[in-house]
């Protein structure tokens, strides 16, 4: 395996540093896929510790890209220095299955059959989590909403492609997160909050969730009472077990099974382990995550990995991806693939281009585009992304790579004051979009063109109103339905000047 470094400061300087940052990763009700732009005050992977111990300061606006007292990491991960959303199920009662509506395509016409704009799929949490308010209307119904949504955004600036939807709608949800607690008579439930709340809404099955998680999940809920395991109360702040997240591999089935604690001791861990394994033998790796504060965050600062290696690994695009519990990543590996060749083909490389990947995560766009790219420089906030990124592009045998842990905004305006420039700039932000300072050093850069993914068409809107101010020409959008059933649509853009 080839070494991978996390570098700082300009293309080529390296320094080893050994003690690893000190950041705090959670994610938000959901266990969620976001992220938290420091400029913006959006969400990222996780949230980064107050304090922020050890992470890369500007000193002054050239600091971060000149010097990038950021950390160097090596594949083990031994060092280091560092950030989305879609939503739950709405039904009938009665409605099966089968007349689920899907769009004219025949192999959807196949699977799930024909039907009015009225017809959707019944969910017991109907009108209560606050997810798929979608669920009531046919597949082809939500495409066009759906489209018609970002071409009234984007009018003013390019034209909206059809959405490209999903074959199979269903099930699509990769990572599943579910709170446990207890009912007034005493039973253990597990399921979701009730939108705007923080009462649980019982769910067995979420026909959005992967199938395989949502059996685990219930299935730990059966073992609790014979272990003697207390849901938390949020009220008292007493019991142990508050949430349990799982993430399954789309392509490799490997699955991870966090189970988050109040305190950091399972009573009958060994047994635990081996009574869950014994129901479902696929789990690769099982973590206990420490989560001792009242607060609404579900992960908390401490883990430690009671069962396999403590991350899973999935394929997209032809690469292989390391996963572990607070690195995000998308959760529709169905439809990311087809997201991320797309903004490869819209870039338009030819092998020879100095590409930036900002708002990184664990380094999947910047790996993808790296065969097609001359150097690619990746900048993400996430200390626990960055590591995973470095040893995926280790895994990978990728060498042309670059990984800097430090705020996306502040590095690349230091490139930008020091006289770099890329050729193509790749962003993904967090739903906020991004800051104008942030724009405005993209700018700076010159790049010949913005490949801009957005999971939020009114930022992407006023962003693009931004860089077409300064100069640049949006070629088009092109809408992706990375969230079946929910308002949620994710669209890459292009621009060039």
């Amino acid at each position: 395996m080839t070494e991978k470094t996390v570098k700082t400061g300009k293309p080529g300087k390296k320094q080893n540093i050994t003690k690893a940052a000190n950041d705090r990763m959670h994610r938000e009700r959901d266990g969620a896929d976001r992220r938290t732009d420091k400029k913006t005050g959006g969400k990222f992977d996780g949230q980064m510790n107050e304090k922020m111990n050890n992470r890369p300061v500007r000193a002054n606006n050239t600091t971060a890209w000149k010097k990038a007292e950021g950390r160097r990491m090596d594949p083990e991960g031994k060092a280091g220095t560092g950030s989305r959303p879609d939503r739950k199920p709405d039904g009938r009662p009665g409605q099966k299955r089968d007349e689920f509506v899907c769009s004219s395509d025949r192999k959807r016409k196949e699977n799930f059959g024909t039907g009015s704009k009225k017809q959707g799929l019944f969910c017991p949490a109907d009108k209560k989590c606050g997810g798929c308010r979608y669920l009531r209307i046919s597949y082809e119904e939500q495409l066009k909403l759906k489209r018609e949504q970002v071409a009234k955004l984007l009018k003013p600036y390019c034209k909206v492609s059809p959405v490209v939807g999903m074959e199979q709608p269903l099930h699509y949800r990769n990572k599943v997160h579910a709170v446990f607690d207890r009912t007034r008579d005493g039973k253990i439930i597990s399921g979701i909050y009730q939108e705007g709340t923080h009462k649980v809404i019982p769910v067995d099955n979420c026909l959005i969730e992967n199938e395989k998680a949502d059996a685990i999940i219930r299935d730990i809920r059966g073992m609790l009472k014979s272990f003697k395991i207390k849901t938390y109360d949020e009220d008292t702040g007493y019991g142990l077990l508050r949430h349990v997240l799982v993430r399954v591999g789309h392509k490799t089935g490997q699955i991870m099974v966090v189970l988050v604690l109040g305190s950091p001791i399972l009573p009958s861990k060994n047994n635990f382990v081996r009574a869950l394994r014994e129901l479902h033998p696929e789990i690769t790796t099982i973590i206990i995550n420490v989560n001792n504060r009242q607060t609404s965050m579900v992960l908390g600062d401490k883990e430690s990995v009671i069962y396999g290696k403590g991350y899973i690994e999935d394929e997209l695009c032809g690469y292989t991806f390391r996963i572990s519990s607070k690195s995000f990543y998308q959760v529709n590996s169905v439809q990311t693939e087809l997201l991320y060749r797309k903004a490869v083909e819209l870039a338009g490389l030819t092998g020879k281009e100095r590409v930036i990947d900002a708002y990184c995560g664990i380094g999947t766009i910047g790996i993808v585009t790296s065969s097609q790219a001359g150097e690619v420089i990746s900048v993400e906030l996430n200390k626990d992304a960055v590591r995973d990124a470095v040893r995926n592009a280790a895994r990978n045998g990728i060498k042309n790579v670059s990984f800097y842990q430090n705020d996306a905004g502040d590095f690349l305006t230091g490139m930008a004051e020091d006289g770099e420039k890329a050729d193509v700039v790749f962003m993904d932000p967090p739903r906020q979009g991004s800051s104008e300072e942030f724009l405005s050093s993209v700018i700076a850069l010159a790049p010949k063109r913005i490949v801009y993914i957005s999971c939020n068409p009114e930022s992407l809107a006023r962003d693009l109103k931004y860089l077409t101010a300064h100069g640049y020409r949006a070629q088009g959008a092109w809408p992706y339905d990375m969230f079946p059933f929910t308002e949620e649509i994710e669209t890459v853009c292009c621009l060039s000047r």
